[in-house]
């Protein structure tokens, strides 16, 4: 056997396979099918881990998802995973387990000496304590906070691992493959509905897995359970998936699950992924999440040891283990009963069952006591003793009054303790439905929903066996829309218990509740919630954030109703009226490897590569991110800092020629019979003028009459332009056209494509741009005479197909030539090769921005923030005055955006021709202007100049054309404010002669 309180004969596990792993560097025997809660129990190890605030012993509490205390690190490296819970861990051979939140071992942990100061650490203690004194903060506070926060250690390498994710599609989503669940995907499938079944466990069955008294068709539970899964694995229309949990319901019944599909395997393929995400679209979900037992709140509820009923009863006929050699029970349900029974019946002492009801009754209260079992009615239990494992427990009488008399307290090494069961709402609470607290059975139920979603089994306070049953298969056959379905008969259940109990138990005398705990795993007591209370906060969202219960990795699931209990008690309040706090997912915690899934390295940011991004590197560029693309910021020739690179780039585009990739440029074509009715009216300006081959700055704003975008459209044919956008803004401009032309104008026949990654743009900038150029295309005239500004061109270069514009973003004599984007590198050669003599030099996008804003041109984005008409920016002659209508014209001709005190973009100079201001720098009156104080604007551009040999800069000012030669100052973090002159933001060439040669 693998340990002494390994039971021969009980339990799922398969002895024939010795499994042996490491725990804390101690090697620990157990059996395929053991977790590591249940291989440690086995050889009568409680102890697993450390709480949060006190440092305190814990053990497990629960057998499930729902364990607040025993959690794990599991692995080594890149495979570490810390956090998770013992209780749910599969154990496979050579697997490296270790205990979290203790120094320097678990036994001994010094951290444990918080226990003493816990009178002084209240909850809410940090916001009285880290007040004062102010400058302890930075040095004292807070990197103790720092070294205290969390549980687990991070892992600092990186996952070896890789996770999937996978869209699917059914009619009937059931999440919980209980006896409810069971029944519903069986009553579903064989209505013909496409279902899928999910289960968080090895195995489906639910409480079925561990009971031992039931008989459905006179069958054994599990017998029962093994022949309708079989059944459902003949249906083709049902997929069942086990391992995996619900853990969040999102609208329109999209529901997330997470398989956990290798970490039980010793040495999985290397083509499996460790967990799989499913995104389920479901147009019915079936809710059987079953119920989860309340722990009891009293002192010293926290030591290893101290378990929930049902817990036991899981160790012992899942695991075939016995969590203890001498038990006593605390219940107020009849449901521990049951456990008592079948501990007694395995060897387990039970010394007593101290019942918190004044006169439990019924056949299972009967058959303990034949048994000779202590049935202790009206009995509480005043405090748990022990440290690193229960020794005894105090019990006490209740008096009909309520009074708690003089306790006795008997030896033990195991209690076991139900409050009765809560129905689990919180999937059903994730689907937007209402919760309704049910006076008989004490707790909340789920109400109506929003979605089309329907709880069955004891998620709704259905607990009798046959009632779960017939409950599944009306949940089932309403989802499926099916008519009959399975019926079977239980010839033998116990009947459900009244009774339960939430809040803190009765107790005798004064500071008897210091150390009983409602959260487990955050330490939060019932004098923490009651203290909480007395302070002022009535919301139970705000007692959950002042005192964190509820907020630990079970999400509440041990702690919110207890808590409820406690502030309904002291409030004087109905529960339904003190309510409940908001179930948020996930429902259980889920891997950051899940989630990521493969959105990482390069995929975590997909970069889009412009076609000459290849020749760039070769030429040792320096990339920047812009949107997803990756873009050459500047070519640094050897000894260059960015500065020198700029500068080098810029003088060579304004002396002789540069070549740009502006690729990454969005490009849209509008084609149609109505494209030109479109085009006017989605811009602000005029198209169904515009000459074929001629081009025209397009601006495009909002309903809202601001700035979206611009870019430079061309006119192709009749029917056919070719638009252009600012890089980041492609996508936006296309779905916002796709919105007006399918919601707004469904008369206008127009297509809209996306060519961005079909045409490659060469930017050929520069006095010696036509000279490249006109000996490569193949008989184009592209003399000035021919081919002037704004105009453009359909041909080939070198066969190539061709569409060229004569545009400019620099103020120079420009081409951009738009070619397919496969043969762009062979075009981008010729040019290269061809403009050696004239001096050609690659540019990058930092020198496009001096460029520019020499120029006096905006950069849609950086000028505006999308509180910016035309006219701030200097666009006002592209609004035309004519047209009936166009997306922002209300807007624009309401008179606060006419203002003249609106932000209005200027050019910046300032006294000092070296000092380059920041960009975000505020524009003040004064030198010294008080704090705070309003801006007159700010900058929003800021480069130094080659081609001028001085510092310029772009700006946002209020009324800031009617104020040109102004004087305004840039405050500074250190030193004096910088004084700066308002001018025109056209620097460079003014006239235009160079952009027309």
């Amino acid at each position: 056997m693998s340990g002494a309180f390994r039971l021969a004969g009980r339990g799922r596990i398969d002895t024939a396979r010795p499994v042996v792993f490491r725990f804390d560097g101690r090697m620990v025997r157990g059996y395929a099918g053991d977790t590591v809660a249940s291989a440690l129990l086995a050889e009568g190890r409680h102890l697993m881990g450390r709480s949060f605030k006190y440092h305190r012993p814990r053990g497990p509490v629960s057998a499930g998802s729902d364990e607040p205390n025993a959690l794990v690190g599991v692995g080594e490296g890149g495979r570490y995973t810390p956090n998770l819970r013992a209780t749910q861990v599969e154990i496979h051979d050579g697997m490296v387990v270790v205990s979290q939140n203790r120094a320097p071992s678990l036994r001994f942990d010094i951290g444990a000496l918080n226990t003493l100061a816990a009178p002084v650490l209240p909850a809410g203690f940090y916001y009285k304590t880290f007040m004062w004194p102010r400058g302890f903060w930075d040095k004292v506070y807070e990197p103790l906070i720092r070294r205290a926060a969390g549980l687990g250690r991070a892992p600092t390498a990186p996952d070896p691992d890789h996770y999937a994710l996978h869209y699917a599609h059914c009619d009937v989503l059931v999440a919980g493959g209980g006896p409810a669940g069971l029944a519903a995907a069986l009553a579903a499938g064989q209505a013909g509905a496409r279902v899928i079944l999910c289960d968080e466990n090895v195995e489906f069955g639910g409480s079925l897995l561990v009971d031992t008294h039931s008989l459905i068709d006179g069958l054994p539970g599990m017998t029962w359970v093994a022949r309708i899964v079989a059944e459902l694995e003949r249906l083709p229309n049902v997929q069942l998936l086990t391992r995996c949990s619900a853990f969040n319901y999102g609208p329109h019944n999209m529901v997330a699950l997470n398989q956990r599909l290798s970490d039980h395997l010793a040495a999985p393929p290397a083509d499996m992924p460790r967990e799989r995400i499913w995104q389920v679209r479901a147009r019915d979900v079936v809710l059987a999440a079953g119920a989860l037992e309340r722990v009891l709140v009293f002192e010293g509820n926290d030591r290893p040891g101290i378990m929930l009923a049902s817990a036991a009863r899981t160790y012992l006929h899942r695991y075939g283990v016995a969590c203890g050699r001498k038990a006593v029970v605390v219940t107020a349900d009849d449901a521990a009963y049951r456990v008592a029974l079948d501990l007694a019946e395995a060897g387990v002492k039970i010394a007593a069952i101290a019942d918190l009801r004044p006169t439990p009754g019924g056949p299972v209260v009967e058959a303990v006591q034949s048994r000779g079992i202590a049935v202790l009615p009206a009995t509480t239990i005043q405090r748990a003793h022990g440290h690193l494992r229960v020794t005894g427990a105090e019990l006490a009488p209740i008096g009909a009054d309520g009074t708690v008399g003089r306790g006795r307290t008997i030896a033990c090494d195991l209690v076991l303790m139900s409050g009765g069961f809560t129905p689990s709402l919180h999937l059903h609470s994730q689907a937007r439905g209402a919760l309704r607290f049910d006076d008989a059975l004490g707790v909340y139920v789920p109400g109506e929903s929003v979605e089309r979603v329907r709880s069955a089994g004891s998620c709704r306070g259905i607990f009798a066996l046959d009632e779960v049953l017939r409950d599944g298969v009306v949940a089932g056959l309403a989802a499926a829309g099916g008519e009959t379905g399975p019926v079977w008969t239980v010839t033998r259940q116990d009947a459900p218990g009244a009774g339960g109990f939430a809040g803190a138990l009765p107790r005798r005398g004064p500071g008897h509740l210091a150390l009983a705990f409602v959260d487990f795993q955050n330490d939060v007591t019932a004098k923490d919630v009651k203290l909480a209370v007395r302070e002022g906060f009535r919301s139970i969202e705000h007692v959950k954030r002042y005192t964190t219960t509820g907020m630990a990795t079970d999400q509440g699931k041990g702690s919110n109703v207890n808590a409820l209990a406690i502030v309904s008690d002291v409030l004087g309040r109905t529960p339904q009226e003190v309510g409940l706090t908001t179930y948020r997912p996930p429902y259980t915690p889920v891997t950051f490897g899940a989630f990521a899934g493969h959105a990482r390295g390069d995929q975590f940011d997909p970069l889009r590569l412009p076609p000459m991004d290849a020749w760039a590197r070769a030429q040792g560029v320096v990339f920047e991110d812009v949107g997803l693309w990756r873009r050459a910021r500047y070519f640094p020739r050897a000894g260059e800092d960015m500065a020198a690179a700029v500068a080098r780039e810029c003088r060579a585009v304004r002396g002789a020629a540069g070549i740009f990739d502006a690729s990454t440029l969005g490009k849209i074509e509008v084609v149609g019979p109505d494209a030109a009715e479109f085009m006017n009216r989605f811009y602000v300006n005029a198209w169904t003028k515009l000459s074929i081959g001629k081009c025209r700055y397009g601006l495009v704003c909002r309903d809202s009459g601001f700035v979206y975008d611009d870019g430079v459209v061309g006119r192709i044919a009749t029917d056919r332009f070719h638009v252009t956008t600012t890089t980041g803004g492609a996508a936006g401009v296309l779905n916002m056209m796709e919105d007006y032309l399918q919601t707004e104008w469904p008369d206008l026949d127009v297509w809209l494509t996306s060519i961005t990654e079909q045409w490659a743009v060469i930017a050929l900038q520069g006095p010696r741009a036509r000279d490249i150029l006109a000996p490569l295309v193949d008989g184009l005239d592209i003399s000035a005479g021919a081919m002037p500004h704004m105009t453009l061109r359909e041909g080939s270069i070198g066969g190539v197909p061709m569409r060229l514009f004569r545009v400019s973003f620099t103020g120079e004599l420009g081409y951009e030539i738009n070619v397919p984007s496969r043969q762009a590198q062979a075009v981008w050669d010729r040019v290269w090769q061809a403009g050696a003599v004239f001096g050609l030099m690659p540019y990058g996008t930092e020198a496009m921005h001096v460029l520019r804003a020499e120029k006096g041109y905006l950069i849609v984005g950086q000028e505006t923030d999308g509180t910016m008409t035309p006219g701030d920016v200097g666009c006002g002659w592209a609004v035309s005055k004519v047209k009936p209508d166009f997306v922002g014209k209300r807007a624009l001709a309401l008179p606060a955006m006419n203002a003249p005190d609106r932000l209005q973009m200027v050019g910046v100079l300032t006294d000092d021709p070296q000092e380059v201001l920041e960009e975000g720098m505020q524009l003040v009156t004064a030198a010294e202007t008080p704090v705070p104080a309003s801006a007159e604007g700010h900058v929003t551009s800021s480069y130094f100049s080659p081609a001028l040999g001085r510092s310029i800069a772009i700006a946002m000012v209020k009324g800031g054309r009617s104020r040109m030669g102004a004087a305004l100052y840039a405050p500074r973090l250190e030193g004096p404010a910088l004084k700066v002159t308002l001018v025109d933001p056209v620097f460079y060439d003014p006239e235009g002669a160079r952009l027309n040669d």
